[in-house]
């Protein structure tokens, strides 16, 4: 029997492995309209629900740190299923300070653009021109545009990324529309350039989209050119574009030259959640960037980012990061355990950086395997994406017999959900039903246990029943949680995702430290 470390007792019968397998954008519906897991063959993942001990979970508004019936995401998500407690998050913080009035006095904010009011230069705002809530919010831009006419800037520019992913597929206008009445109650600022967030927001090194909005932002080379943003969002919807994939546009009068970066400007990038807005940052700032050959290169005032997206970026950031401890991850390093974090590239920021607390760096007794995600445009392209490769991961990791817990996520239901295919949605989830029968086929070889929950809904409807347009965006809807072991435990309702990390430990007979104010679900 291994010792008693700290404060945490050990059981020598703890099952081996323990897994955890996250079925990311896999919601909980009960109606069977436009609901994809009710249209698929799935007779594995029937089968668990019927025959296992099973429940769901709360994973949106204030249970995972949100605004009521904000829709959840895969960052909070995951933050809440490694973390075991409440934390609130960043949208909610920033929301509090606008309400408030500290946001017009935050330190990062104001030196900044006291810097470019001094040198008579450029106040840029980047952000996702939404309402979406995920990745940030279109009141917290219009926030931003008010301080930094306040403070006495006269040249505000906003470079809209548009969102149709986690927002209807066109709805872009309300979002131009009251940036620019806020503009025109400001008396200056306006809308530069317009661009979907497949450009601007990658996270997949897909440089090649990547370069396209760096060229817009800071060289004003664009694929087409509009004299305002609401001409330049109907041009595109004319083209046949949603939001997401509106080509590089910028908005200039004829005979004017586009507004782009200048050497001295500032620049203040409002999202707030980090994996997407990382790698643009990168190319504008990186010394060393090689992700593609950049035309033109700025030296800025400043570059301020809303929130801490990487450790090892240097930017000043508005609103710094929560230190989270005793994560699970932390706690079962600590216990001398071995685990393994495994996704495909999709999502393995979340199931290691956001599920360890915002730490980038594995633990000790950590290993992580990544594999490629598909190179495809959008995954109802490639609904399989790389679910067999993960697979094939994880039975290795479980026959082997290296790990105590496993913990794996799979990206289909997510990312081909925001595609709005139906029959698409409904082929990633028979490959992820393929996919958990050759899991718990593996476990019964070696005695594991498991239990198969998601971060948040979205494959469960895939139309808006308003409107009768496909649904894109993530649901409110709970997710599933199943349990699957020897014993005859069964899970107690009523839990959130917060409570997926003590019952982990419950299973592996280790105290929940106190900083997890979850309960564990086994009954």
């Amino acid at each position: 029997m291994k010792p008693v470390l700290g404060d945490y007792t050990l059981n020598s019968h703890r099952p081996k492995p323990v897994v955890l397998v996250i079925l990311d954008g896999f919601g909980y519906n009960e109606s069977s309209q436009y609901n994809a897991i009710s249209a698929a063959k799935a007779p594995t993942w029937r089968h668990l629900w019927a025959s296992c001990a099973h429940t769901t979970l709360d994973c949106a508004g204030e249970t995972v740190g949100l605004p009521d019936d904000q829709m959840g995401n895969s960052e909070v998500g995951h933050l809440h299923l490694g973390a075991g407690r409440l934390i609130n998050q960043d949208f909610t913080a920033v929301n509090k300070a606008v309400r408030d009035g500290s946001f017009f006095n935050n330190p990062a904010l104001t030196q900044a653009v006291d810097l470019a009011k001094a040198n008579d230069k450029a106040v840029h705002i980047f952000g996702l021109l939404s309402p979406g809530g995920v990745h940030s919010h279109d009141q917290q831009i219009q926030a931003m545009a008010e301080l930094a006419v306040k403070r006495g800037v006269n040249k505000v520019y906003m470079h809209a990324f548009l969102d149709g992913r986690d927002t209807p597929p066109q709805s872009a206008e309300g979002p131009i529309q009251r940036l620019e009445n806020k503009f025109k109650e400001l008396g200056t600022g306006q809308i530069a350039s317009l661009c979907g967030r497949f450009y601007a927001m990658d996270r997949d090194n897909r440089w090649d989209r990547v370069e396209k909005a760096y060229d817009l932002i800071v060289s004003g080379q664009a694929e087409f050119k509009a004299a305002t943003a609401l001409e330049g969002l109907k041009a595109a919807y004319d083209r046949g574009e949603t939001d997401e994939f509106v080509a590089t546009t910028s908005i200039v009068s004829d005979g004017q030259k586009p507004v782009h970066l200048e050497n001295g400007d500032v620049v203040v990038f409002m999202n707030f959640r980090a994996d997407r807005a990382r790698e643009i940052s990168k190319a504008i700032n990186d010394a060393d960037f090689s992700g593609f050959e950049r035309k033109e290169v700025r030296k800025l005032g400043s570059y301020v980012t809303l929130t801490e997206y990487h450790q090892n970026f240097t930017y000043p950031i508005a609103f710094p990061p929560q230190t989270i401890t005793n994560t699970l991850g932390e706690v079962l390093s600590r216990q001398g355990l071995k685990q393994l974090r495994l996704a495909e590239t999709e999502k393995y920021a979340h199931v290691t950086f956001f599920f360890n607390g915002g730490i980038d760096e594995p633990f000790e007794g950590e290993s992580r395997i990544l594999i490629p995600s598909p190179q495809v445009k959008t995954y109802d392209l490639q609904p399989e994406m790389s679910a067999a490769e993960v697979t094939d991961e994880m039975v290795k990791a479980i026959e082997g017999g290296e790990f105590d817990v496993i913990i794996c996520n799979y990206a289909n239901g997510d990312m081909v959900g925001h595609t709005g295919i139906m029959d698409a949605a409904v082929k990633a989830v028979e490959t992820l039903d393929a996919s958990l029968a050759r899991i718990t086929a593996a476990l019964d070889t070696v005695g594991g246990e498991l239990l198969i929950t998601a971060d948040h809904g979205n494959v469960e409807q895939m139309v808006d029943l308003d409107t009768g347009v496909a649904l894109t965006q993530h649901t409110t809807f709970p997710v599933p949680l199943v349990y699957r072991g020897k014993s005859e435990k069964k899970l107690l309702d009523g839990g959130n995702l917060a409570d997926i990390a003590p019952t982990m430990l419950d299973l592996l007979g280790i105290a929940k430290p106190a900083e997890m104010t979850g309960r564990s679900l086994l009954a």
